[in-house]
């Protein structure tokens, strides 16, 4: 068969494969979003406590609850990112804490499942939302958005890098440029312009640059390693893994599972962690995330420096090599 005509073939099968694993890497974990072990807190009396805990238990897997003495130490777990909300038992009835900044369909999803719990009692729930979204972006809209252009432009340096042609330090440089001026821009942008976001500015905009660094080192490594192909590859795993897997537009404990965990171990979902624990929460909950975009960098980035490493040690034996082969002949 002519060469020409298995690329038609590879074409008209490919696409499809590829439009297919795309529509259920999207679709699937959204229409499967539902609590599974959300970390939920509960204070006050013991007695009252007890009893709002065993409500909630009936919602079988769906809530991790966490005991707490009074509202104050509830708020405090709250703003600690240990869990998403909590139900407080007061003397004037329930109250619901909430943290909207924690994800916007986390602090809705908690609101309607507690407001129906009440309601077959007969009571009313009280909302607070404790760290709420900034006034610029009330819903979370914009940093949900960050995810897909953040990683577009980590795929973008690892490629442009790749084509360019450059090697060891030199794209190791480019990487680090490139993503230090997309972190100033997006938080120029997602901070300044937008107000989206509430935390020290700086802070966010290494946040957003090492986001971008993680996906173009894996990208660019993987390319300096298997050759363009790794390119590919990189960039496939990022869409098509990393960015529905993240959680972005819920949280990792309402994506079905291992959805949720394989997502926080990648560099899109990891970043979007990190964003919200700096701009919302002072930095609780920062480490794990933080820990994962610098190993991806710091992976990606020696991989490309081995790449290179050994591409110039195989160019600077194939010289000796064709100099012992012609000494055979003489």
């Amino acid at each position: 068969m002519p060469s020409r005509n298995r690329h038609v073939i590879a074409v008209v099968v490919l696409a499809p494969l590829l439009a297919a694993l795309a529509l259920w890497a999207f679709a699937w974990p959204a229409s499967r979003i539902a609590p599974r072990d959300l970390p939920l807190g509960v204070a006050g009396p013991p007695a009252a406590a007890a009893q709002v805990e065993r409500q909630l238990e009936r919602h079988e897997g769906a809530f991790e609850i966490h005991r707490y003495a009074d509202e104050a130490a509830a708020r405090d777990a709250i703003e600690d990112r240990s869990v998403y909300g909590a139900v407080v038992v007061t003397a004037r009835g329930p109250e619901l804490l909430t943290a909207s900044a924690a994800g916007p369909v986390v602090a809705q999803f908690l609101q309607q499942a507690v407001a129906h719990q009440a309601a077959t009692q007969g009571t009313q729930v009280k909302t607070v939302d404790v760290v709420s979204t900034p006034a610029g972006d009330p819903r979370g809209a914009v940093l949900n958005a960050a995810t897909l252009p953040l990683a577009l432009a980590g795929i973008a340096a690892g490629a442009v890098v790749t084509l360019l042609g450059l090697r060891g330090l030199r794209a190791v440089i480019a990487l680090l440029g490139a993503s230090a001026l997309v972190g100033v821009i997006a938080a120029g942008i997602a901070h300044s312009w937008l107000g989206a976001l509430g935390g020290d500015w700086w802070t966010e905009a290494s946040v957003l640059g090492l986001s971008t660094l993680a996906v173009g080192g894996a990208v660019a490594g993987l390319a300096a390693l298997i050759g363009p192909a790794g390119t590919g590859i990189g960039a496939a795993a990022v869409m098509l893994i990393g960015n529905p897997f993240s959680g972005a537009t819920s949280a990792p404990q309402l994506l079905p599972e291992p959805a949720g965990a394989i997502g926080q171990w990648l560099p899109p979902g990891a970043g979007t962690t990190l964003l919200r624990s700096v701009s919302y929460f002072d930095g609780a909950a920062a480490t794990g995330p933080a820990l994962t975009l610098v190993w991806w960098a710091a992976l990606g980035l020696g991989a490309v420096l081995l790449g290179s490493s050994l591409r110039a040690r195989k160019t600077g034996s194939e010289p000796a090599s064709g100099r012992r082969e012609l000494s055979t002949v003489a």
